[in-house]
């Protein structure tokens, strides 16, 4: 089933195309890494996937609803947003259990599910002895962790990671793919991951999308399956 897609997009930066009819398809059940040097529109790509920019031209596709025809559930997790401040006021387990609150509104009670799935996805991380610590007080690969669990703790169709093991060890790095395959193959889910460790991952992916540069300069799309299109570098 197909989840997202792009189709003949164009984006960019003040005026200037990063990225240009640039077409992409995530279909349901596949874990995929899209990968390439720095300025090469990867983490646009995953914004126009998400909705967060809008493009120029082109298409963007979201589909409303899983293979189970239930609202979609799309999980998120930035670059950037495992830097809070020191003051950030709320523990490990508030924040990871806040992810719980897409299943309904931020006014109901939390059901014995939520408590189950939230430290589920603490222990997948290996951050539920440090559920009580306050945000602040974590290391950058311990926020990354948490930011992580609290999107599996969503139970999501679509996982979409940017650069996800920033500050981990490589012995760190390696359970974290095994637990994204787990995810897709066990329960069924779409990882979309940002990652530079390409060699790393490749043995657990079902697809790579690789962003190179063209000999005029500019950068083309490259994978296994269906992706083409053209992208630019952003200054």
């Amino acid at each position: 089933m197909l989840l997202a897609s792009l189709q003949n997009v164009v984006f960019g930066y003040n005026d200037v195309p990063g990225l240009e009819d640039a077409s992409v398809e995530i279909y349901s059940g596949e874990f995929v890494a899209i990968t390439g040097p720095n300025g090469a529109s990867k983490s646009t790509l995953l914004k126009l996937l998400l909705g967060l920019l809008q493009p120029w031209k082109g298409k963007v596709f979201r589909s409303p609803v899983n293979a189970e025809g239930k609202k979609l559930v799309i999980g998120y997790v930035s670059q950037q947003i495992a830097a809070f401040n020191g003051g950030f006021p709320s523990t490990v387990m508030e924040f990871v259990r806040s992810g719980r609150y897409t299943k309904g509104s931020w006014l109901r009670r939390m059901t014995e599910e939520d408590h189950r799935e939230t430290e589920k996805a603490l222990r997948q991380v290996g951050m539920w002895n440090l559920r009580h610590r306050r945000i602040g007080e974590l290391s950058g690969g311990q926020k990354q962790r948490i930011c992580i669990a609290r999107a599996l703790a969503q139970e999501p169709d679509l996982l979409v990671l940017d650069e996800p093991t920033t500050g981990m060890d490589q012995q760190s790095r390696q359970g974290f793919y095994e637990l994204m395959h787990h995810q897709v193959k066990v329960h069924g889910r779409t990882i979309v991951m940002v990652t530079h460790g390409l060699s790393e991952v490749e043995g657990y992916l079902d697809r790579i999308i690789e962003l190179q540069r063209k000999e005029e300069g500019g950068w083309k799309c490259c994978t296994t399956t269906s992706c083409s299109g053209h992208f630019m570098p952003v200054g």
